[in-house]
């Protein structure tokens, strides 16, 4: 009975070894015989907001943004050039899929955090998805010391958060296009007017100009109502931005112009001010650097 037992035993097991072996085969077929789409967008930037494109596992991207003071300044200003902010940043892929990042910028002296998971990636093939899917969540804390400019008085009150679902679809090899429904939190409002909850939809498009240049666009547009209720001062405007890319190695330049001083989104989302057609406009850069720890690919590229 025993020996019945142990051979029953082996026989299932034997067939689950076998089932797995079976499933891992069917998901290699498949695999091979899906096509993914790459570089949907060339950064992880559209150019204010977040592309749906990641770092990938085990690189980390260092990423300089600058944005100059308004082109109606004037010439005593030098038209804007003689003053700037800054965002200093880190963006980590922990996997292919997931991402983190952490920055510092000088405008408000804000740092903020995010996540960044990507759920679906466009493919055609046996696996055949239509769009690419990206989920982004981040915090944002102001911390400016200026009684003058905040009514914050605890570290709770300075807290902003931002989701977005980044949906991306790239037509062609040129032309790709990304729509953004966004919900910003914030826990107190700089403005009495301001709702603490502020929905948006960002939308984005790049079309390749050549291998390594592209023309971008990004539109934020928040309504000043939302069911009925004011979520925006008036005094704030929707964000218009028109952006080049240049790819040369492993850096991405993007240089643009914007009506937006602010470069993250609690920011250019419910707190633009500038008016294109004011000439409240601010020329501004992203400089964005990869570094490689995959130490395998470190090994392979050095001929061990």
């Amino acid at each position: 009975m025993k020996k019945c037992i142990a051979v029953a035993m082996l026989l299932m097991g034997s067939s689950a070894f076998a089932q797995d072996d079976l499933l891992k085969q069917l998901d290699q077929v498949q695999d091979s015989a899906t096509v993914y789409s790459a570089a949907t967008f060339k950064g992880t930037r559209i150019i204010n907001g977040h592309s749906v494109e990641t770092v990938g596992k085990n690189n980390m991207d260092f990423i300089i943004s600058h944005r100059f003071g308004a082109v109606n300044s004037g010439a005593n200003n030098f038209f804007g050039l003689d003053e700037s902010q800054i965002r200093l940043a880190l963006e980590y892929g922990l996997t292919d899929r997931l991402m983190i990042g952490i920055g510092r910028s000088s405008y408000q002296k804000t740092i903020d955090v995010f996540a960044k998971y990507r759920l679906l990636k466009q493919s055609s093939g046996f696996r055949n998805i239509p769009v690419s899917v990206t989920l982004f969540a981040s915090d944002a804390n102001n911390s400016s010391t200026s009684s003058t400019d905040l009514p914050f008085y605890t570290i709770a009150q300075r807290q902003t958060y931002t989701f977005q679902a980044l949906i991306a679809r790239k037509f062609s090899e040129k032309f790709s296009l990304q729509l953004t429904p966004t919900i910003v939190h914030r826990n107190l409002a700089e403005n009495q007017i301001d709702a603490n909850n502020l929905y948006a939809l960002g939308m984005g498009g790049r079309y390749k100009l050549t291998k390594r240049t592209s023309f971008n666009v990004e539109y934020w547009y928040t309504p000043k109502t939302f069911a009925g209720a004011i979520q925006r001062d008036p005094r704030f405007t929707n964000t218009l931005s028109l952006g080049f890319d240049i790819e040369t190695g492993g850096h991405v330049f993007q240089l643009h112009l914007t009506n937006s001083r602010g470069m993250i989104e609690k920011q250019f989302i419910g707190q633009t001010t500038g008016k294109w057609n004011s000439g409240d406009i601010f020329y501004g850069f992203n400089v964005a650097r990869t570094f490689s720890f995959d130490k395998s690919k470190k090994r392979k590229s050095s001929g061990y």
